[in-house]
């Protein structure tokens, strides 16, 4: 069965597993950027498009909540740029962390072509019930699901000892994806999400090394902004695989208000009235951005003429 609404008929459009595959057989990871804003979306497309690099274009649920955005009014935007840039690279419209069922059967209906459930905080017989029933409700519709095992942190406390206890279990990590049938798994060993003021990054190699070895699935990293490239790139050419996709979503709003002289992030409605020239600035700011992460991050640019290769 395929997606809902824009996704079907568009040859580039992908789910997340068709994305993934090709990003690890070619050693490098697929950014998935986090826009915020609708207004922002065509500047993600437009970096893709110039660096000729694969990507996924993402909004979790709390950020719907936080900006006051619907997943339809985000999917008709990110489809409506599609079209008006006649994007050609191969783009996921991914939706990141989420909770309930009900956002994500809205998301599939508006053409999301790859889903998260986010059910890590829950014990781990409840997190594998409820990845589970999103698995199966999405692949019947033809849409790719990402789950997470352990806890990704925020770089808002103090790093502890205690680090590690909310890492991913390799062993655990295998039962999981046994039990649910998910395609992609975000694991915790070492990166945070928000800006590095306090607690600096680190990345387990070991254990994603581990973790890999065990799954069958491509392995995510949240808390892409402020890692430093070199530590990011060693984790997707592990052997074996490692970190197919990397979430950035940060460093892209932060881009966004620093080219609008201001530090208070906006509602989507705010965003979309700001006056053309500060739109564009704003625009520009965020593609740069962008793009430098295709470049220089993720090492995705120029990948998308040899992506269906």
């Amino acid at each position: 069965m395929t997606t809902q609404a824009g996704a079907a008929g568009r040859s580039n459009v992908l789910t997340l597993k068709q994305a993934l595959e090709a990003a690890e057989a070619g050693k490098y990871a697929i950014g998935s950027f986090s826009p915020r804003y609708t207004s922002m979306i065509a500047a993600v497309l437009a970096a893709g498009q110039e660096a000729d690099s694969p990507l996924i274009v993402q909004i979790s649920q709390k950020e719907l909540v936080r900006y006051g955005i619907t997943p339809k009014a985000f999917a008709e935007e990110f489809y409506r740029q599609l079209e008006e840039q006649q994007i050609t690279v191969p783009v996921v419209l991914h939706l990141d962390h989420t909770k309930d069922m009900a956002v994500i059967a809205e998301a599939i209906e508006a053409g999301f072509t790859s889903v998260m459930i986010d059910a890590s905080e829950k014990p781990f017989e409840d997190n594998v019930r409820e990845s589970k029933e999103a698995a199966d409700y999405a692949h019947a519709r033809g849409v790719s699901v990402e789950a997470e095992l352990g806890m990704i942190g925020t770089t808002d406390f103090v790093e502890t000892e205690t680090d590690e206890e909310l890492y991913t279990d390799p062993d655990e990590a295998a039962e999981f994806v046994r039990l649910t049938g998910v395609d992609a798994l975000a694991v915790s060993c070492g990166t945070a999400h928000g800006v590095y003021n306090v607690k600096q990054p680190k990345v387990d190699y070991a254990r994603l090394e581990a973790i890999r070895a065990l799954t069958p699935v491509h392995l995510v990293l949240h808390g892409g902004s402020g890692v430093p490239a070199d530590m990011m790139q060693q984790a997707f050419t592990l052997k074996g695989g490692g970190v197919s996709k990397v979430n950035i979503a940060t460093d892209l709003e932060l881009s966004l208000l620093a080219a609008l002289g201001r530090e208070e992030r906006m509602t989507d409605a705010e965003c979309r009235a700001l006056e053309p020239d500060q739109l564009a600035a704003g625009r520009e700011a965020v593609k740069q951005t962008v793009m430098n992460k295709m470049k220089d991050f993720v090492l995705s640019a120029g990948k998308a003429g040899r992506f269906f290769q």
